[in-house]
């Protein structure tokens, strides 16, 4: 979902207090990875999904904020700018989804991985089937490779843009710096630090997303002054059913991404106490709301300030989140909002370095390559951060040399792993009857589905890909365990 900030030719200008405050929030970071480093270097388990002792609030923010990224900040901002009330919706699916697999889609997931040592997404499905020649783990790795390390490159760039801007940095140098930190921290500390520094990020993202909109609607007079500004350019523009039905349908299909996300998932797999998914849901749901909540406002305010989207930077709307904060907070608060962009950028491009380096060594290599061989922890663990850097130069080299090639696959990531991943696992989780066929033909089709949706006009014009994609790929896989009944346990 970044392809959209990625395209942002953002003109901020910062002084040394905002450096200072953005310096402090990297040292935060590194040091996260260094307190975190003895526990995660204990084992694969502890390097991946922090074997399964992350504290409930930890599991809550951590979950919420890597599936969100820039898209929230810039994106939706600018969604809300461009459409008014109407780009609720494309929170409110999110939000509903995730909230459901708070409460009935993570409990099993945790249950089932804690009973059959999985610490990965292949790890569920070769578990669950009994995938004794390896070909649904093999598809499995091959599509979460191929999307996270698409994703991977993409959080690279936009951070070398934004460090462009911000530093007065070419995009090169800021991309390389931005993978150095990334990599620093996830190397260093694994899962541990990964979560822990979605935490801190998370806190960065809220300050921003609430004080901002904020302090814009209070200098601009109040909200009833900034009502009536953006009514009088446009009646409709606080009507959130203001919308054609086909593009509402599509907004909040958005959420069916979230359960085919593995960043997202492999939370679920890490709560130390499973009974405690109740409170997590209520912590990762009331800071949804209030995330989106603040870059809706920010768009709807933006709007009264900017009322002429060419007086916006590069005349483009998802540059409104830094240039209405530039507007209306001191430096100090200003380098926070700057390590919120960061913060939005890194919280999912950790989280998705350990998905691709987890499936490389512990299904690839351990699983596949090795075929269950017993391997010693310490070589596993030395694996996996080989593994780590292994994508980040891959990462790296696709974002230096074919950005157009990131753009058009991360366009397709959240939708070609939500119809592949997200429809299968949820009926291999609430269906006895699923087979390990009819998940295969499943995965294969919500893929193929996406991108041939994508590339017909016709089709793309009329709704959101993921949505039939998530559909067809269900529909598949129920009439394939069908026919193919005789595989069940």
């Amino acid at each position: 979902m970044d392809f959209f900030f990625l395209q942002s030719n953002l003109q901020i200008q910062t002084d040394g207090t905002a450096i200072i405050a953005f310096v402090f929030y990297l040292a935060v970071l590194v040091g996260i990875g260094l307190y975190s480093a003895r526990f995660s270097s204990q084992g694969i388990s502890e390097f991946f999904v922090g074997a399964g002792k992350m504290n409930r609030f930890v599991v809550a923010l951590s979950a919420v904020v890597s599936g969100r990224s820039a898209w929230l900040l810039l994106a939706f901002s600018g969604m809300a700018y461009k459409m008014g009330a109407a780009a609720i919706w494309a929170a409110v699916g999110y939000i509903l989804v995730e909230l459901w697999m708070f409460l009935y889609y993570a409990p099993r997931l945790r249950a089932f991985s804690g009973e059959n040592d999985v610490i990965t997404v292949p790890d569920f499905y070769a578990a669950r089937f009994g995938d004794k020649d390896n070909l649904l783990r093999l598809i499995c790795v091959f599509i979460i490779v191929i999307f996270m390390v698409a994703y991977v490159s993409s959080q690279f760039v936009a951070g070398g843009k934004a460090f462009a801007a911000s530093f007065d940095m070419t995009p090169e140098n800021g991309m390389l710096l931005s993978a150095i930190i990334i990599l620093l921290y996830t190397l260093i500390g694994g899962f541990l630090a990964v979560s822990l520094t979605d935490v801190v990020q998370a806190i960065f993202m809220i300050i921003a997303l609430v004080a901002i909109p904020a302090i814009a609607i209070s200098n601009y007079g109040g909200w009833e002054i900034v009502r009536e500004t953006v009514l009088g350019q446009q009646s409709t523009f606080l009507d959130p059913m203001s919308i054609a039905t086909a593009s509402l349908i599509g907004f909040v299909g958005i959420g069916l991404g979230s359960p085919g996300s593995p960043h997202i998932l492999v939370r679920y797999m890490s709560i130390d106490d499973p009974s405690q998914f109740k409170f997590a849901a209520a912590i990762g749901t009331f800071w949804n709301v209030v995330m989106a909540a603040g870059a809706f406002f920010i768009g709807i305010v933006g709007r009264a300030y900017f009322p002429d989207i060419a007086q916006l930077p590069g005349a483009d709307a998802e540059n409104l989140y830094p240039t209405l904060a530039q507007m209306n907070v001191s430096p100090v608060l200003f380098g926070i909002i700057v390590a919120s962009i960061f913060a939005a950028i890194m919280s999912t491009a950790d989280s998705q370095l350990l998905v691709g380096a987890s499936s490389l060594v512990r299904d690839f290599y351990q699983k596949i390559y090795k075929n269950n061989e017993d391997i010693p922890n310490n070589k596993l663990v030395l694996y996996s951060r080989i593994s780590v850097i292994i994508m980040v130069i891959f990462s790296l080299f696709l974002g230096y040399i074919a950005n157009d090639l990131v753009f058009w696959l991360v366009l397709f990531a959240w939708g070609g792993l939500g119809a592949s991943i997200g429809a299968t696992s949820i009926l291999a989780l609430f269906w006895p009857g699923t087979t390990r066929s009819g998940v295969i033909a499943g995965m294969i089709t919500g893929t193929v589905v996406i991108f041939i949706w994508r590339n017909i006009p016709m089709l793309k014009d009329t709704m959101y890909e993921l949505i039939p994609g998530f559909f067809l790929a269900m529909l598949v896989t129920v009439v394939v365990s069908l026919m193919t009944n005789t595989e069940r346990d």
